[in-house]
């Protein structure tokens, strides 16, 4: 016999709403009639309210951040393995230093554990108050043949790249939402998500950053009736520690031959594209998109 159960509805998703007054993304209000275009320049990338970082001690974050409070950003947490927080107190204390009007924090948190997350998040609302903005560097990578691939290393890619990320961006949707004052957030993907790497193997990172960019298209469509803006930016090959090393050698020439520019990127090559995805007016009206910072890698 079939059950009396009705089946649940399957629910409708909601846009952001057609009338500018009620609506939570409207377009911003036209600069003052009596600004310079100076005045006009910095209001247009001009970065407002406090911001929460994943993967917060790396070199992406820390020169992205960076950059934020250069644009006037107000607060910062950074989140990250209390292992890596410790090896970047150096670059993290310089960042203090340089603004002391800002209110800049360290969050230990492991953002595969739903716990954790939860408890940095109320931890950074309590000490810097509502957060407006949310960037997430958290990532690893491994290279490994995929016949050689172990099960539990590619569900740890999954679970760091992409499940990670889910989770904070949920949490801390849930406190803009509850706030009703709109935000930003921005997924870290990658190249990785576009095309398959050469010559390194390495599919369980391509596939976590490739759920990356579906998520940031989900969740730009869901999100934006809170008036949450949810874009991505994909690095190709970034000068960075994770690519240094004897063993790369080989691999850096390869990735320099293949691209149009014949080098590979600087973390300060990512900071043009997060001030503008983070500025209330430069980046009022985007939404859904992915900014690709690789040289013109992706042509090929």
């Amino acid at each position: 016999m079939g059950s009396n159960s009705e089946t649940p509805a399957i629910p409708w998703m909601r846009l952001g709403e057609l009338d500018p007054q009620s609506s939570l993304t409207p377009p911003p209000a036209p600069f003052p009639p009596g600004n310079s275009a100076a005045d006009n320049a910095r209001q247009r990338f001009a970065v407002k309210g406090n911001a929460i970082f994943t993967g917060g001690a790396g070199a992406l974050a820390l020169t992205s951040a960076r950059a934020l409070l250069e644009h006037g950003l107000q607060g910062l947490a950074l989140l990250d393995l209390s292992t890596s927080l410790t090896r970047s107190k150096e670059y993290i204390s310089a960042i203090q230093h340089d603004f002391p009007n800002a209110n800049i924090v360290t969050i230990p948190c492991n953002v595969t554990i739903e716990a954790e997350v939860q408890s940095a998040v109320q931890s950074a609302i309590d000490r810097l108050g509502d957060l407006r903005i949310l960037c997430c560097f958290a990532g690893i990578v491994n290279c490994v043949p995929s016949i050689d691939m172990s099960l539990e290393d590619y569900k740890r890619m999954q679970d760091v790249n992409t499940t990670g990320s889910w989770i904070i961006a949920q949490t801390v949707a849930r406190h803009m939402i509850s706030r009703k004052t709109g935000g930003i957030i921005i997924f870290i993907a990658s190249i990785s998500g576009h095309r398959v790497n050469y010559p390194q193997p390495q599919l369980a990172y391509n596939v976590s950053k490739a759920g990356i960019l579906h998520m940031k298209n989900c969740l730009a469509a869901e999100w934006a009736q809170y008036g949450i803006h949810v874009n991505s930016i994909s690095p190709g090959y970034m000068d960075t520690v994770l690519n240094e090393g004897d063993q790369l050698s080989g691999h850096r020439a390869v990735w320099a031959d293949r691209n149009p520019m014949r080098r590979m990127g600087s973390p300060q090559e990512m900071t043009g594209p997060v001030v503008l995805l983070c500025s209330d007016v430069g980046g009022s009206y985007i939404n859904g998109a992915d900014i690709v910072v690789d040289g013109g890698g992706l042509v090929f």
